[in-house]
C-alpha cells in the first residue's frame, strides 16, 4: 500500500499570493477528495506533487520518493489528469495513448499496442480508437485522460476538477471508472464539486485560502455536525436580516425560494427544523471562519 506524506508545504507567488500555507497530509490507497471553493490552493497544491511547480518551504513523499528533489523518480510513478486535457488535433485515441506510452518509456511495440487496447477497453472507448479525439465529447475526454493517467502503473493519480462541465450521465460514468481506479493506487480528486467527494472519497480534506481547515472522513465530520443544522424556507428579501441574526451557512433557491441553512446549539426557533447535516453544510461552516461548529 503506498502512502503520501506531505508536511508543511509553503507556496507564495511573484504576486504576494499566499497559495500554500504550511500544508501537511498523510493519504494511503483509495480516493482522496480534496475540496475547496475556486482560488483556495487546490491547484496550486495539485500541481506541486505533480511536479510542475516549486514549493518555497515544505516536504511531500510518496513511500521512499522524496517528491521535491527527485521528480524524475515521482514521474515515473505518476498519473496526472489536469483540468484542462489538451489534445493534439487529428490524432485518434490509440495514436494518442500510443505516443504517450513511448514518453513514459515503453520501446517495445506489441507490448504498448496491447496496453493501448487494454486501457480503451477499461475506459469503454476501445471502439472509438480509430476516431479523433478533437471531435469526442467532454466525458470521452476526460476518459481518455484517465486512459492516459493509467500508462506505467502508477502509484499516485492526480485528478484536478474532473467533472467540471460535464453533463449527469459522462459525469456518473467518470466517477465509476474513477472508483474503479482507485481501489489499487492513491487517487487524489480536486475540485469544488461537493458531491463529488460525496459520492466517491473515504477521506477527505477541505482547503481554504492556502490551508487545510479539516482532513478526516465525511462520516467523522458530519457527525460533528449532527444536531446542529436547521433549516428554513423564507423569502427572498428575508435572506440578510436572518444572517443578521442567525450563523447562516448557506442559501439556496428550492422551488423558487430561499431555503436557508443556520448553524445552531440549539432549536432556533421561529419555524426552523431540523436536518441531517450534508457534505454541503460542512464545506461551508469549514471555510466560513465566523461559523464554528
Amino acid at each position: 500500500m503506498a502512502t503520501l506524506r506531505i508536511e508543511n508545504l509553503s507556496k507564495t507567488y511573484p504576486n504576494g499570493v499566499k497559495a500554500l500555507d504550511n500544508v501537511s497530509l498523510e493519504i494511503s490507497n483509495g480516493m482522496f477528495g480534496l475540496l475547496g471553493p475556486n482560488g483556495a490552493g487546490k491547484s496550486s497544491l495539485m500541481r506541486t506533487l505533480a511536479t510542475l511547480q516549486e514549493a518555497d518551504n515544505g516536504s511531500a513523499h510518496l513511500d521512499d520518493i522524496d517528491i521535491l528533489n527527485q521528480p524524475a523518480e515521482l514521474r515515473k510513478t505518476l498519473g496526472y489528469l489536469p483540468q484542462e486535457f489538451g489534445v493534439y488535433p487529428r490524432i485518434t485515441a490509440e495514436q494518442l495513448l500510443d505516443h504517450i506510452a513511448i514518453l513514459k518509456g515503453i520501446a517495445n511495440g506489441k507490448e504498448r499496442k496491447e496496453l493501448v487496447h487494454y486501457l480503451l477497453q477499461k475506459v469503454n472507448l476501445f471502439d472509438k480508437r480509430t476516431k479523433s479525439v478533437k471531435g469526442f465529447s467532454g466525458g470521452m475526454k476526460q476518459r481518455v485522460g484517465i486512459a492516459q493517467a493509467l500508462i506505467g502503473n502508477p502509484r499516485l493519480i492526480i485528478v484536478d476538477e474532473p467533472t467540471a462541465g460535464l453533463d449527469p450521465g459522462e459525469r456518473n460514468r467518470f466517477h465509476n471508472l474513477l472508483a474503479d481506479v482507485g481501489r489499487e493506487v492513491i487517487v487524489i480528486l480536486s475540485t469544488h464539486i461537493v458531491d463529488d467527494v460525496r459520492e466517491l472519497c473515504s477521506a477527505m480534506a477541505i482547503m481554504n485560502l492556502g490551508r487545510i481547515v479539516y482532513s478526516g472522513s465525511p462520516v467523522t465530520v458530519l457527525e460533528e455536525l449532527k444536531g446542529k443544522v436547521w433549516m428554513k424556507a423564507i423569502e427572498r428579501d428575508e435572506v440578510d436580516s436572518y444572517r443578521s441574526t442567525h450563523h447562516v451557512i448557506s442559501d439556496k433557491m428550492v422551488a423558487g425560494r430561499p431555503q436557508i441553512h443556520v448553524l445552531s446549539d440549539t432549536d432556533p426557533g421561529d419555524g426552523f427544523v431540523a436536518v441531517a447535516p450534508n457534505l454541503e453544510d460542512v464545506f461551508f461552516v469549514k471555510i466560513n471562519p465566523a461559523v464554528t461548529a
